[in-house]
């Protein structure tokens, strides 16, 4: 978390407010989530904003690129000055940026970029052209790519004697499903989080149930969850939380057969689903 949803959010917003913006001075307060050099990206024009899986990519006008990845907690926040208050809190950050955790703040000819992040697990890199290609190589193809298809699944699927929802979340075989997307589509789909992936026999039901969910993340904004970080590059809070069936659901009525949702634990992360109907 951000997942894909979220990060396109960022990303959209981004692109409205950064494209052909030059970045005067990079302020890096704690050096360990920066990773390059930032005498590079000084006085350097950025050309456009993209996504690849879960990271924000932003291309400059030098070769190369300065990506970011949220991970658990991290933030990403356009401000139109130095220092900025917001009416509503920012989950761990407050009112004001720069704040505590503030670790990296782009200073730009107009604006400033602000990379937030509590728990401190996610990073910026400055790469170039061939070190991205590099990274892209380990990814699989984006969940709402023209390349990820029912066909494409099914064969992965064939292929994986682990519970399928630790598929979803191994980026290398799809890029850009997250936990609370994987518990969502799963449920849609009617399948066991725990079931093998070869054994899975609905995978239109899946293929369809992960472009819904991805679908409904983007159209309210993103989740901003209970205990979850995530904010738009305005400071704003995602809608999907509203629309949850099963994620955090534990002990509520299953919507589609009234079954007490169930949370277990599947690779170190909750998982959410009704034992009743997915099977």
């Amino acid at each position: 978390m951000p997942e894909l949803p979220e990060v396109s959010t960022i990303v959209a917003q981004l692109n409205e407010v950064l494209k052909g913006k030059t970045i005067l001075d990079a302020e890096i307060r704690l050096q360990k989530l920066f990773i390059g050099d930032k005498k590079q990206i000084i006085n350097k024009k950025i050309l456009d904003v993209e996504r690849r899986a879960k990271m924000i990519i932003i291309k400059l006008d030098n070769n190369l690129s300065i990506v970011i990845h949220l991970k658990m907690t991290g933030q990403l926040i356009y401000a139109d000055k130095d220092l900025i208050s917001f009416p509503n809190p920012i989950p761990f950050a407050g009112t004001t940026l720069p704040a505590k955790t503030t670790h990296v703040i782009f200073k730009l000819n107009k604006g400033t970029l602000f990379f937030n992040d509590m728990r401190q697990f996610g990073w910026v890199r400055v790469i170039s052209n061939l070190q991205f290609s590099i990274l892209n190589e380990k990814l699989g193809p984006d969940a709402l790519g023209k390349d990820f298809t029912p066909e494409y699944l099914q064969k992965i699927c064939g292929n994986w004697g682990r519970p399928i929802k630790l598929l979803l979340l191994d980026q290398s075989r799809i890029a850009g499903i997250g936990n609370i997307y994987a518990n969502e589509a799963l449920w849609y789909a009617g399948i066991s989080p725990m079931k093998r992936g070869r054994e899975v026999t609905k995978i239109t039901e899946l293929y369809d149930g992960i472009q819904k969910v991805l679908e409904m993340g983007l159209k309210y904004g993103g989740s901003s969850a209970a205990d979850e970080a995530f904010v738009d590059a305005h400071g704003i809070a995602g809608k999907m939380q509203e629309h949850f069936v099963v994620y955090q659901k534990n002990g509520s009525p299953c919507p589609r057969c009234g079954k007490t949702i169930t949370r277990s634990t599947l690779g170190g992360r909750g998982t959410f689903f009704c034992p009743k109907c997915q099977n």
